[in-house]
C-alpha cells in the first residue's frame, strides 16, 4: 500500500510539473534582495537561478537575463551560475530621491520554455552625504538697537541622505550673545534660527564670528559647517517679517505658462526704505522649481514659466528670500512648498522583452511568440493599460496575473503558402479620461515546411517535332513550380517510362535542374510517328513531395527524302533506258511511263514531272503527273531514228528534291517493232513480277506500322473524355489532275486550339505496289490509266462532301 501511495505521489507531481510546462509564460516567482547603495561594480545581489528554482546546468540553453525596463543597466546575471551582481554604480539619491523605501523593480526572463520573474532590489541608504551649506560664509548684520530675542533665520544645511543618515541637529558655537533655535517644518526639513540673548553695544563689539555646524545622524556622523559673522549696524533694526513660514499649493501638471501659482505675503515693521521688501529665490542648490517658477520680485507673485510634469516630480519647494531696503538690508525667508497633480498625459508604451521572430507554419495552437511588457508613466486610472490585437488574426493575447505582461500565442492554425508573413499591431490604451493610446507592430514570418507537392503548368504536354533534329540539341522544356520555398521547393526532373514500358533513356535526356529535354537520337519520321514518357518532378524537402506529367509527341515530316526513279530502269539499277516504237505511231501514243515514288508524305512526296532535255521537243510530250511519254505527232522521213529524253522528277517540298531519268526513243519499222515486243513484253512480264512480289512485301511492312500507329492514336483518344473531339482523323481531299499520277492522303493532328495536317500520297483504285516504295508513291496498271470524265467528276463531287 505504501509503494502504491508513493508511486500515486509522483504520477500527481508528474501531471502538475505537465500543466506548468502548459501554460503560456509563468510569472509566479517574486524575489526580493536589499543592498546598500555605492556597493562596486560586481558584488553579488543574490543567485537568482537558485532562488527562483532554476537548475544551474540549464541556465546556458534556457539564457536567463535581467530586464531593468530603463536605460541603465544598473544589474546583470551571471549566466554561467545565475548569480545577479551589481552591472552600474548605484546612487540612491539619484535613483529615488526622498522616496522611501527606493526599489528597483526587476524582470527575470528564462527561456524554453519562456518564464518571467519578478525581481524587487531594495537600494538602502547609506551616509555618503554630509550636511553642507549654500555658502560657506554668512554675513549677518544687526543693528545695535535690535531687542534682545530677537531671530534671524539662517538658511539651513542640506542633506541627500535619508532617514537616519538624513540631517537630525545643527550647533552653534558657545558665546555670550546668541544662541541657537531649531524650527521644524517637517522630520526632515529643520530651519536654524540665531536668537540674540544678550543687547548689543556696536561701540563695544562691532563684529562677532560663530560657526555653524549641521550634523547628520549617520553612523559614523558627518557634519558640515558655516562661518557666520555678525556685524552689529545702527538704525535698520527690524527684519522682514513672512506672512506664512510654511506655504501649500496644489496645481496640475501641464498647466498653461504664465499661469500664477500664489504670491506670498511678507511685511517688515520699519518705516520707508527700511520697512520696504522684495522678493527672490534664494538656493545655491540649484533646483529644479528655480527653473521653472519665476517670482515678481514687487509682489511676491510667484508664476510658472515651464511645463510641469508630474513624472518627473510629484513635489517641490521654493526656498524665497524677503529683504528690506535698508542701507544694511535684513532679510528673512519663507517656504513654498508645491504639489503637483497628475493628469494623463502619457500614451502606454509596449516593450518586447522577447520575439520569436519566425516560428514553423505547423506551429500548434498556443505557441508563443512573443512577450511584452506594458507601462504608462501616468498614475491611477491613466495608468492602467489593456492591450488588444485586430481582428481575423490567428493570435491572441494572453495577460499575466499583474497585467503589466502580456504573451503573444498562436489561437488558429498557420499556412505559410497563403500568408508567409504577419504585421500584427498591438494596440496599448490607457483607462484616462480622454483615453490615450498606442501601437507597436510586431513582425512574425513564418518557416516552411514541405507540404506542397510540385505542380506542373500544363498537364499533359504535347510537343511537335520536326524529323531529323540536331542530336543531343534541347527539343522542349517541362516545367513545374512548388508554393514552398528555399529547399522544399528546389524541384529536380527525371524521366519516367514510356508507355508500354519502354526505357525513356535511349531516346532523351533531362537536366534535372532546368528541365530542358534533349534528344539522344535523330528521329525518323518514316520510321516513328509519335510516342509518349512521363517527366517526374521531384521536390528536395524531407520528406520530399513528386508528381509526375504525360508528354505526347508527334514526329513531323521534313522533305528529306527524294523521289526514287522505279521505272523504267536497267537490270544493272541505270536509270537509262532504251525503248523501242514503230514509226507509224499516230499522235498521242504512248511510247513509255517514267514510275516513280518519294517515302516523304503530303506535299513532300507529291511529285511531278519534267523534260529536262528531249531531241525533238516537236516530237515527243511528257504528262507533268503521270510520268507518261506520248507522241505530239507521228513520225516523218525527215525525223531521226534515236531520240534523248532526260526525264526531272521533283517533290513539292519547300526546298524540292529531285531525280532524273534517261529515256532513249528508238523508232523502228513495224515489223521490228512487233517482234521486239513480243521480246519485250517476255522479260518485262518477268521483271514486273518480280518487282511486285517485293513491293508487295514492302507495301505490306509500311502498312503494318501505319495501322500500329493509327491503333496507338486510336486508342490515346479513347483514354480522354468523350465530350473531346478526335485527335486524328483522315482526311481524303485529293485532286488528281489526271487520274493516273501519285495520289495524296493526309492525317491530320489535333491538340487543343491548334491542328496540323500530314499529306501523303494514297493508292488509287486498281494500282499496283511497287518494291521499296513504302506505300507512299504507286504505279497505275496498264489496264486502268486513265479515268473516264464521268468517274473523275465523281470523285471530285466525293471529295467535296468529304470537305
Amino acid at each position: 500500500m505504501a509503494l502504491a501511495n508513493h508511486r500515486r505521489q509522483h504520477l500527481w507531481a508528474f501531471l502538475h510539473l505537465v500543466v506548468q510546462f502548459s501554460l503560456y509564460v509563468k510569472t509566479t516567482g517574486h524575489v526580493r534582495y536589499s543592498i546598500q547603495e555605492e556597493l562596486q561594480t560586481g558584488t553579488t545581489v543574490g543567485n537568482v537561478a537558485k532562488d527562483l528554482g532554476f537548475e544551474a546546468s540549464e541556465l546556458a540553453d534556457r539564457n536567463l537575463r535581467v530586464v531593468t525596463g530603463t536605460k541603465q543597466e544598473l544589474f546583470q546575471v551571471n549566466q554561467g551560475d545565475g548569480a545577479l551582481f551589481v552591472n552600474q554604480r548605484i546612487d540612491r539619491e539619484e535613483l529615488c530621491g526622498n522616496t522611501i523605501p527606493c526599489y528597483i523593480n526587476l524582470k527575470a526572463v528564462i527561456e524554453n520554455p519562456l518564464e518571467m520573474h519578478h525581481i524587487t532590489v531594495e537600494i538602502v541608504d547609506v551616509n555618503d552625504h554630509a550636511p553642507s551649506f549654500p555658502d560657506k560664509e554668512y554675513r549677518l548684520e544687526i543693528p545695535e538697537l535690535t531687542m534682545i530675542g530677537a531671530k534671524f533665520q539662517v538658511e539651513g544645511a542640506q542633506d541627500s541622505d535619508i532617514g537616519l543618515n538624513a540631517l537630525r541637529l545643527y550647533k552653534l558655537t558657545q558665546n555670550d550673545y546668541f544662541q541657537l533655535e531649531i524650527t521644524e517644518l517637517s522630520e526632515d526639513s529643520k530651519i536654524p534660527f540665531i536668537t540674540l540673548k544678550k543687547s548689543l553695544d556696536r561701540e563695544l563689539i562691532p563684529q562677532y564670528n560663530m560657526q555653524l555646524t549641521a550634523i547628520d545622524g549617520g553612523s559614523p556622523k558627518k557634519s558640515g559647517t558655516l562661518n557666520i559673522t555678525v556685524v552689529v549696524l545702527d538704525a535698520n533694526d527690524n527684519a522682514p517679517i513672512c506672512g506664512q513660514q510654511k506655504y501649500t499649493v496644489t496645481i496640475p501638471e501641464n498647466v498653461p505658462l504664465g499661469t500664477v501659482l500664489m504670491q506670498v505675503n511678507a511685511s517688515d515693521a520699519d518705516e520707508g526704505i527700511n520697512g520696504q521688501v522684495e522678493y527672490s529665490f534664494r538656493s545655491k542648490f540649484r533646483n529644479k522649481a528655480s527653473e521653472l517658477f519665476t517670482l515678481n520680485p514687487t509682489t511676491g507673485e510667484i508664476t510658472v514659466k515651464d511645463t510641469i510634469d508630474f513624472e518627473k516630480q510629484k513635489e517641490y519647494e521654493i526656498n524665497v528670500q524677503v529683504s528690506d531696503r535698508g542701507l544694511s538690508p535684513m532679510v528673512a525667508y519663507c517656504n513654498v512648498f508645491v504639489k503637483v497633480e497628475d493628469v494623463n498625459d502619457n500614451v502606454p508604451e509596449i516593450d518586447i522583452t522577447s520575439l520569436s521572430s519566425q516560428i514553423p507554419e505547423s506551429a500548434p495552437i498556443g505557441t508563443t511568440v512573443a512577450l511584452m511588457g506594458v507601462r504608462d508613466l501616468d498614475s491611477g486610472v491613466n495608468g492602467q493599460v489593456v492591450c488588444t490585437l485586430p481582428e481575423n488574426l490567428p493570435f491572441d493575447l494572453k495577460p499575466s496575473s499583474e497585467g503589466s505582461y502580456y504573451s503573444l500565442v498562436t489561437k488558429n492554425s498557420l499556412d505559410r503558402e497563403l500568408v508567409a508573413k504577419y504585421d500584427i499591431v498591438i494596440k496599448a490604451k490607457d483607462q484616462g479620461t480622454p483615453s490615450l493610446s498606442s501601437m507597436k507592430t510586431v513582425e512574425v514570418k513564418l518557416s516552411d515546411i514541405n507540404d506542397n507537392s510540385p505542380v506542373f503548368l500544363q498537364s499533359p504536354y504535347t510537343l511537335y517535332l520536326l524529323e531529323n533534329n540536331d542530336i543531343g540539341a534541347s527539343i522542349f522544356t517541362i516545367s513545374a513550380h512548388d508554393a514552398d520555398e528555399n529547399e522544399n521547393a528546389r524541384i529536380s526532373y527525371s524521366l519516367g517510362n514510356i508507355f508500354h514500358g519502354q526505357s525513356v533513356a535511349s531516346f532523351l535526356n533531362i537536366n534535372p535542374d532546368n528541365g530542358n529535354i534533349y534528344a539522344l537520337k535523330s528521329f525518323d519520321f518514316e520510321i516513328l510517328k509519335t510516342f509518349q514518357f512521363q517527366v517526374v518532378a521531384k521536390d528536395s524537402g524531407n520528406p520530399s513531395l513528386s508528381s509526375n506529367v504525360t508528354v505526347n509527341v508527334f514526329i513531323l515530316d521534313q522533305n528529306d527524302n527524294a523521289p526514287v526513279i522505279l521505272s523504267p530502269v536497267n537490270s544493272n539499277g541505270s536509270t537509262e533506258f532504251v525503248e523501242e516504237i514503230p514509226r507509224n505511231v499516230i499522235a498521242g501514243h504512248l511510247a513509255t511511263k517514267v514510275r516513280a515514288y518519294d517515302p516523304d508524305i503530303g506535299y513532300n512526296g507529291w511529285l511531278s514531272f519534267s523534260l529536262l532535255q528531249v531531241t525533238d521537243p516537236t516530237l515527243f510530250g511528257l504528262e507533268r503527273y503521270t510520268g507518261q511519254i506520248r507522241t505530239l505527232r507521228p513520225f516523218m522521213e525527215s525525223d531521226k531514228a534515236d531520240h534523248k529524253l532526260i526525264v526531272l522528277v521533283k517533290d513539292n517540298g519547300n526546298v524540292s528534291l529531285s531525280a532524273t531519268a534517261t529515256v532513249l526513243m528508238k523508232a523502228v519499222e513495224f515489223k521490228e517493232a512487233f517482234a521486239a515486243s513480243d521480246v519485250k513484253s517476255t522479260v518485262n512480264h518477268e521483271k514486273e513480277t518480280s518487282v511486285s512480289f517485293y513491293l508487295i512485301i514492302s507495301l505490306g511492312s509500311v502498312s503494318a506500322l501505319f495501322v500500329i500507329s493509327i491503333i496507338g492514336l486510336i486508342a490515346m483518344q479513347c483514354s480522354k473524355p468523350q465530350d473531346e473531339s478526335p485527335k486524328y482523323t483522315r482526311d481524303s481531299n485529293y485532286v488528281d489532275t489526271s487520274g493516273n499520277g501519285t495520289l495524296c492522303h493526309s492525317i491530320q493532328y489535333r491538340s487543343g486550339e491548334k491542328r496540323y495536317m500530314l499529306v501523303g500520297p494514297r493508292m488509287s483504285i486498281g494500282s499496283t505496289p511497287v518494291p521499296s516504295s513504302n506505300g507512299n508513291t504507286l504505279t497505275v496498271s496498264e489496264q486502268r490509266r486513265t479515268l473516264s470524265g464521268e468517274n473523275l467528276s465523281l470523285h471530285r463531287l466525293q471529295q467535296k462532301d468529304m470537305i
